[in-house]
């Protein structure tokens, strides 16, 4: 049985006149497993949010399924969500209790009681402990972050999703968060996860799936999709423009330029252009093609399912 099941799921909105219809999903399916730790990428507007929303019971779809651990999450939805700790995108707490109170309240709506051991692990996993009683508001965003994670996982519920849940926090956050969270996984706890950081993905994943305009083009082993792009990049900083025959198959961030090389023969034809245009690269690397532009070739591909 898989731990969340989405079926031919679909969402249509209309516009304001209800003249015109906006599909933000169409016939998403794919199963995430128990145990797995599964990404879900794609650029702003892909149908992601939309898609956790049906997940948690915020909207329905308009035709399909979703089943959590084999509870619909419409006609079963108590037992569904009981199954899910989510992690939302925007910081949503109650101005009027203090951190430790807010975990004590989330435990009742899920009819846990004594559960004061569990709440004392979580706070010290996530940095809180020194926290337990401040009001919530008086902590940072950072911090106001951790008690929503620590409010997800308050009832241990066996599937964990975070949407977008390291999104403008600090580095040492980030890390406190995956080594919990990595922890929580190897227990045997399932993990969904949305996020713009593509390392996140790439380090935590095991597989992968990218929605782009609300369908799934890309649905694979984190393994398998690096495999199947071009295994060498050529990185190099440079202040002057490329030349033209170049320009297309690059991609610039500021000083940074990024080469596709299949192999040894292109990177030294790729150099041979550079000299020839004058150009003088620093700092020049040659890696392996990593997450980022297996994203952008996607991205930029035509919209069909590649799995």
């Amino acid at each position: 049985m898989a731990a969340i099941s989405f079926q031919q799921v679909s969402k249509t909105y209309r516009s304001k006149g209800g003249h015109n219809e906006v599909r933000a999903l169409s016939e998403v399916s794919m199963d995430i497993e128990p145990g797995e730790f599964f990404g879900l990428l794609g650029p702003n507007g892909a149908g992601k949010t939309t898609l956790i929303s049906i997940l948690a019971g915020l909207s329905q779809a308009t035709s399909g399924h979703v089943k959590v651990h084999g509870h619909d999450v419409v006609d079963d939805y108590a037992a569904a969500r009981r199954s899910l700790g989510i992690v939302p995108q925007e910081l949503v707490f109650d101005p009027f209790f203090t951190v430790r109170e807010a975990l004590v309240i989330q435990s009742g709506y899920f009819g846990v009681r004594g559960n004061d051991a569990w709440i004392d692990e979580l706070l010290h996993h996530l940095g809180l402990a020194d926290k337990a009683n401040a009001n919530m508001r008086q902590l940072s965003g950072g911090m106001k972050r951790r008690v929503l994670v620590a409010q997800a996982l308050v009832h241990r519920p066996p599937v964990i999703v975070l949407d977008e849940p390291t999104a403008g926090v600090d580095v040492e956050l980030r890390q406190t968060l995956w080594h919990f969270i990595a922890r929580l996984n190897k227990e045997g706890h399932t993990v969904l996860l949305t996020t713009h950081y593509l390392e996140e993905a790439e380090a935590l994943c095991n597989r992968i799936a990218m929605l782009k305009q609300g369908r799934v083009v890309a649905l694979d082993r984190t393994s398998a999709l690096l495999a199947g792009t071009a295994s060498t990049m050529l990185r190099f900083k440079m202040d002057a423009p490329l030349p033209a025959s170049l320009a297309a198959q690059s991609r610039v961030t500021g000083r940074i330029v990024q080469i596709k090389a299949h192999d040894a023969h292109e990177v030294e034809t790729v150099l041979g252009v550079l000299r020839a245009a004058g150009c003088q690269p620093e700092d020049l690397e040659i890696g392996r093609a990593d997450l980022e532009d297996v994203f952008l070739d996607i991205m930029n591909g035509p919209a069909e399912v590649k799995a």
